[in-house]
């Protein structure tokens, strides 16, 4: 039990001597971490660590070598990982059948297994060390310190990574120095608004009342995004630490975590974090003898969107219809059960403990004049080098795309990036050069959002596009406010008629109509940022708006009603491989001609057609194609 400061700082130095001497094999072990993070359990991480296990028993090395899992790498195209201390030696996309050979070349014979080793797509060159890849560079670990490199269940690891240091600080400073320590360090919001978190805490502190609450927003609900589920997966106890320096800044002695329940992993170790902490006297009663006491409590969303909102999120806590309400009053002044209430989202939290353990200045010695530290973006859709990135504020699109994320797939050029989920915008190529911030994003027609980012290439059809995320919102508004409710769902309508080939030019005015009374009149910024999705697209491919429109044709190829399949005669030899993968029997031969002449051409009936693409992956000669 840790009941005094000494108590910590005793502790600390043991685990930070423990998971030094890990790192750095002074403790004549072999160790064996695996990325513990969902994507990679989804492709069978821990049977391979139970494989790991067997052979390791079977080889008569388990008591020279440790084996376990830590939070996510983010390299997620590149996983299960598999990392060897203290050599530091990654290895990628590793099956369970690759488990003897890496025990019985690396950990016995000490020789790398090369063809595990990531390739450089550029110069070809295997690389053994992590840190050695361009995915790796540029990036700085502030909300995902830790992350990769701890258990996250082991609080001792923690500890061994500074746990708990910020909240000792904390601790030797008055309410209004925590506050004004992260005022300076100029951290907003990482869950979308980027309000200025150090005036949020401000406003709850001012209140008078002797209830007060701190809640973080785990509900994450941006297609495409990750960043949260993983640091509650890969460091929990990190975000638990800024939310106990939260409430002793405003004085609040409960917390409540608001997680997913589609996020099991992370719930399970944010429970074992907390109980762990409590175990240690670092939650609870009297923390470190200072006389001040806090709890933690985890409540479960059942999946709406529209929760990520926080006054919807905190009627949800309260058992009542996750909706919005109309503010002021705002949660700082009137929340939880009408108390003061702070709400910030993981990452939020988890850079807090940064900010007190290394000052204000540090902090903000990265990024931009108005937007300070660092961010975590999903990074997803057309790019090589799929995965979770943490990069200071400022830099730009084209390192975010290139150098991190690799460029575009299968030489396809870039189209768009779009950020900020469901409302943010899409961003085409003369911004990538662009610094990403707060204010950029938004005076481009974007926004920074909780952090997700899609990138698309020419295959991609930019109404669809908006289609598809306005599809979403239309499912995910919660109903209370008419321009969100019915003005969505008309620009929904609006969007698949002219993805069939149905719409006018008239569509268009009415289009930017609607979208400009939603934003004004709707009640919380999922309706105002509603149609971001189609306004940006507008304003940067009205030339895809108009040919759909103009010419009843899609330029990308993915409207299914203004396309159509047709076999080139010139390439088809006519082995009809296309017409026995056809479900909707629309291929046949035609012109047949005699034994020992050409091979007949096969040809696809337009009217049966289903437009699957069956035929397409089937024909060996590329001999089919869409128009």
């Amino acid at each position: 039990m840790i009941k005094t400061v000494e108590a910590l700082n005793e502790k600390a130095a043991a685990c930070s001597k423990c998971l030094d001497d890990k790192l750095k094999g002074l403790d004549s072990k072999r160790h064996i971490v695996l990325c513990g993070g969902t994507g990679c359990l989804s492709s069978h991480s821990t049977e391979i660590m139970e494989k790991f296990q067997e052979v390791l028993e079977a080889k008569g090395v388990a008591d020279k070598t440790t084996v376990n899992q830590v939070g996510c790498f983010g390299f997620c195209s590149q996983g299960p990982f598999v990392k060897i201390y203290p050599e530091d030696t990654l290895y990628r996309l590793v099956q369970i059948e690759d488990v003897e050979e890496i025990v019985e070349k690396d950990i016995l014979g000490g020789q790398i297994v090369e063809r595990l080793l990531y390739v450089d797509p550029a110069t070809k060159e295997k690389i053994a060390k992590q840190d050695d890849i361009n995915f790796y560079k540029k990036q700085r670990r502030v909300a995902l310190f830790g992350c990769g490199v701890i258990n996250p269940e082991d609080i001792n690891e923690a500890l061994g990574m500074e746990a708990f240091q910020g909240l000792k600080k904390a601790l030797t400073m008055t309410q209004q120095e925590v506050v004004d320590e992260v005022l300076a360090s100029g951290l907003r919001g990482r869950g979308g608004g980027g309000f200025p978190s150090g005036r949020k805490w401000q406003f709850a502190l001012n209140q008078v009342n002797d209830d007060k609450y701190v809640v973080c927003n785990g509900d994450e609900g941006d297609p495409g995004a990750f960043m949260d589920r993983s640091i509650l997966e890969g460091n929990p106890l990190a975000v638990i630490e800024g939310m106990v320096i939260a409430g002793y800044a405003i004085g609040a002695k409960n917390g409540y975590f608001y997680v997913r329940a589609e996020y099991p992993i992370a719930v399970k170790r944010l429970r074992i974090a907390i109980a762990q902490a409590e175990e240690l006297g670092l939650l609870g009663d009297d923390i470190m003898g200072s006389g001040f006491s806090f709890r933690c409590h985890i409540r479960l969303g059942a999946g709406a969107f529209v929760c990520g909102e926080e006054t919807a999120l905190l009627n949800s806590i309260q058992g009542k219809r996750g909706m919005p309400r109309p503010r002021p009053p705002f949660p700082a002044v009137s929340g939880l059960w009408g108390k003061p209430t702070i709400v910030n989202n993981v990452e939020t939290l988890a850079c807090v403990p940064y900010i007190l353990r290394n000052g204000a200045a540090e902090f903000a010695a990265v990024g931009t004049e108005k937007s300070k530290g660092t961010k975590v973006f999903a990074l997803g859709g057309k790019v090589n080098n799929v995965g979770l990135v943490e990069v200071p504020m400022g830099t730009t699109r084209r390192e975010l795309i290139y150098d991190i994320g690799g460029g575009i797939p299968n030489g396809k050029k870039f189209k768009a990036i779009q950020t900020g989920g469901p409302s943010g915008g899409c961003l085409t190529e003369e911004f990538l050069d662009e610094p990403i911030d707060f204010d950029n994003l938004v005076a481009k027609g974007s926004m920074m959002g909780s952090g997700g980012a899609i990138v698309m290439d020419e295959d991609n059809c930019m109404v669809d596009v908006a289609k598809f995320y306005m599809d979403f919102i239309c499912d995910e508004s919660c109903g209370k406010c008419t321009p969100c409710r019915i003005g969505t769902k008309r620009i929904y309508e609006i969007l698949v008629r002219i993805t069939e080939g149905k719409g006018t030019m008239n569509d268009l005015e009415e289009l930017k109509e609607l979208a400009d009374t939603i934003k004004t009149n709707s009640l919380c910024a999922l309706g105002q940022t509603a149609a971001n999705p189609v306004l940006s697209t507008m304003a940067h491919f009205m030339d895809e708006y108009e040919a759909h429109i103009l010419e009843k044709k899609c330029p990308a190829h993915v409207c299914k009603n203004l396309m159509e399949y047709v076999i080139d005669k010139e390439k088809c030899i006519g082995c009809g491989m296309c017409a026995k993968g056809c479900p909707a029997s629309c291929i046949a031969r035609t012109d047949y001609i005699a034994p020992g002449h050409k091979l007949a051409s096969m040809e696809i009936d337009a009217a049966k057609c289903v437009k699957c693409g069956a035929c397409i992956s089937t024909c060996k000669f590329s001999a089919i194609e869409k128009r």
